[in-house]
């Protein structure tokens, strides 16, 4: 069998010396929203987080995390954000913004490092999954270690 080949994500978090383990799942059939990936790993959605990119009204990028079946509520992610609005960006412009693509994109690892908002439920769980930076790949961390790695917030971001 091949040696998993690691992504950017994973290279960081052993850099950092943070425990992790590595979840993947077959995205051949083409679903690799949230919570097919929640499905696909046997986890729990409320415990697998999607990393979502916004654009501010001040031209900075905002990263937002939140459970898979979850969606932002954008004028909270403003507040949380300090920012008049965000919008969300265009998938076409994710890669070049990010270095992932869309399903693979994770709040580690990225080109630059932006604002990261996480949910405030995020420091319920004594591990979350969060993408590991490709398609097919989930990483398992502790929340503490993620919010710690990724200078990370939490906020109430979620339309209830």
């Amino acid at each position: 069998m091949a040696k998993e080949t690691k992504t950017n994500a994973m290279r960081m978090l052993d850099a950092a010396g943070i425990d992790w383990k590595l979840h993947t799942y077959d995205a051949s059939d083409g679903h690799i929203d949230g919570a097919a990936v929640a499905r696909k790993c046997g986890e729990d959605p409320e415990q697998v987080f999607k990393t979502l990119v916004t654009e501010g009204n001040d031209r900075n990028f905002y990263v937002f995390v939140v459970p898979v079946e979850e969606e932002l509520d954008l004028k909270a992610c403003a507040r949380a954000a300090g920012v008049k609005s965000v919008e969300m960006i265009h998938v076409k412009d994710l890669l070049k913004t990010t270095g992932y693509i869309r399903g693979g994109c994770s709040p580690i690892g990225m080109k630059k490092k932006f604002k990261t908002i996480y949910d405030e439920t995020v420091i319920l769980f004594d591990t979350v999954l969060v993408s590991g930076g490709r398609i097919g790949t989930q990483v398992e961390v502790k929340p503490d270690d993620l919010l710690r790695l990724t200078d990370g917030i939490t906020a109430d971001i979620t339309r209830k």
